[in-house]
């Protein structure tokens, strides 16, 4: 994937059209011709290979689209052959940086259960941005892979074990609750993941000095979502692996946080179960009691995300968080609106989502503030409880998901909600179609800048 050694590498020019043509220009007669005879024009994803007198490689020209700088280099790992290559645009900084972790991205494949080709090519990756580009493309290489595994090897269990493996690289405290206690103290979530073989629990991970600000995430972990009772189509359902994606999410910026010392007192909440049929599962016009009290009538068994949550902001809230942000695989309306790869951002300070979503943009890893609009709470607010998981009306249906995830939120929190799909569903340069990590950098740079890095 990368490289420290410089010797006997091969420059590789990224360039728009424009820029084409300012390289012809200054190029040797002889490669000049070559490209020309080639009739390459660098378009985005397009590559050529620029012989010397000799026959070796002289260079690479690699077209992209004008402006772009994560993506310049994604489809090219699979592509070149095997050596050392070196970046040769003048780009440094924040544009080096995510040249560099597009190309880490482009080389990920897949392969716990197929062997993939092998990627043999390597970029030269400066020292001074190595530890940080390669903790960027492994943390999001980790969420894809998790995404990606099946629920059959990866259940509340297995990934409770990864949690206590990743508290244990880092010096983190971990604790799992399960059985009677989750019952008792987390109605929620144990109700939902009840009718499952596979017992549901409460994963809490802990990191960082005590007097630090503290910081909370909490990550949506369906393992497999069925739809419950409301049981969905065969065409709905087979992606659910995927509805833990949020529950990813957070370990894998818990783990960039941890890598990189952000000055934080992290706390991670993942409710984690399996939503499943049996003939104890709970139904549709249950009233279930959260462990904040709240009653909630269940509309609709296939929207338990929101339900698991609940318990798990609360206890987030009580254990005195300052700031929470959630991720969660939450609902079908966020696709509609915004499509797969734009996942709406919910934020009680408008200007800190403003902020993260010019932010996102910059570092092209895109999200979309959304409101919280006051005026469909009571859309989520039945006759005879306290709350509703579904709302009394077809539209609209993540700003209600978020609005009944700010109920769980203590007045005055500074709290922010990401609806992600999580999902590649087509190949591209860099994103295969499977598991996507979905504003990760985003939220990284945020934090970053808000608490400042060890």
């Amino acid at each position: 994937m990368y490289t420290s050694t410089a010797q006997s590498s091969t420059p590789i020019h990224s360039l728009d059209a424009k820029e084409l043509q300012a390289w012809l220009s200054a190029a040797p007669e002889g490669q000049r011709r070559w490209v020309e005879h080639s009739a390459f024009r660098a378009a985005g994803g397009s590559h050529l290979l620029v012989p010397d007198a000799d026959g070796t490689i002289a260079c690479v020209l690699a077209g992209r689209e004008a402006g772009e700088r994560l993506w310049a280099l994604a489809h090219l790992p699979p592509l070149l052959p095997s050596g050392h290559y070196r970046l040769a645009n003048a780009w440094a900084g924040d544009e080096l940086e995510r040249a560099l972790i597009g190309w880490g991205l482009g080389c990920y494949r897949f392969d716990r259960y197929k062997s993939q080709p092998k990627v043999d090519a390597q970029l030269l990756l400066p020292d001074a941005l190595a530890d940080r580009v390669r903790c960027l493309v492994d943390c999001s290489v980790f969420v894809r892979d998790l995404v990606n595994t099946p629920a059959l090897d990866l259940g509340p269990a297995e990934l409770a074990d990864l949690a206590r493996e990743l508290a244990s690289t880092y010096n983190a405290a971990c604790e799992v609750i399960a059985g009677e206690r989750l019952e008792k103290e987390f109605p929620a979530i144990h109700v939902v993941g009840q009718a499952s073989t596979r017992s549901p629990c409460l994963i809490r991970l802990q990191w960082g000095a005590p007097d630090a600000p503290p910081l909370a995430l909490v990550g949506k972990g369906v393992m497999f979502d069925s739809g419950g009772l409301d049981i969905k189509p065969g065409s709905g359902m087979v992606l659910m692996k995927k509805d833990m994606g949020g529950a990813a999410h957070v370990l894998g910026l818990a783990r960039i946080i941890m890598s990189l010392g952000l000055k934080v007192n992290l706390r991670v909440y993942i409710p984690a179960v399996e939503n499943a049929i049996a003939g104890n599962a709970y139904r549709p016009s249950d009233i279930i009691r959260t462990r904040n009290g709240t009653t909630v009538e269940i509309g609709n068994t296939d929207a338990e995300g929101r339900v698991v949550l609940s318990d798990a902001l609360t206890l987030a809230c009580e254990e005195g968080a300052e700031r929470i942000i959630d991720f969660a695989t939450l609902t079908g309306a966020a696709r509609v609106a915004l499509g797969e790869d734009l996942p709406p951002l919910y934020a009680r300070d408008q200007a800190a989502a403003r902020k993260i979503q010019d932010l996102s943009f910059a570092c092209e890893d895109p999200l979309w503030h959304m409101p919280l609009f006051e005026g469909y709470r009571s859309q989520i607010r039945p006759a005879i409880a306290d709350l509703s998981n579904t709302g009394t009306s077809r539209f609209a249906g993540s700003v209600t998901a978020a609005l009944f995830l700010d109920h769980f939120v203590d007045p005055g929190l500074d709290w922010y909600h990401l609806d992600i799909y999580a999902w590649n569903l087509g190949d591209r340069p860099g994103r295969p179609a499977g598991g996507e990590a979905q504003g990760l950098r985003a939220i990284w740079s945020w934090l970053e800048d808000v608490y400042g890095a060890g």
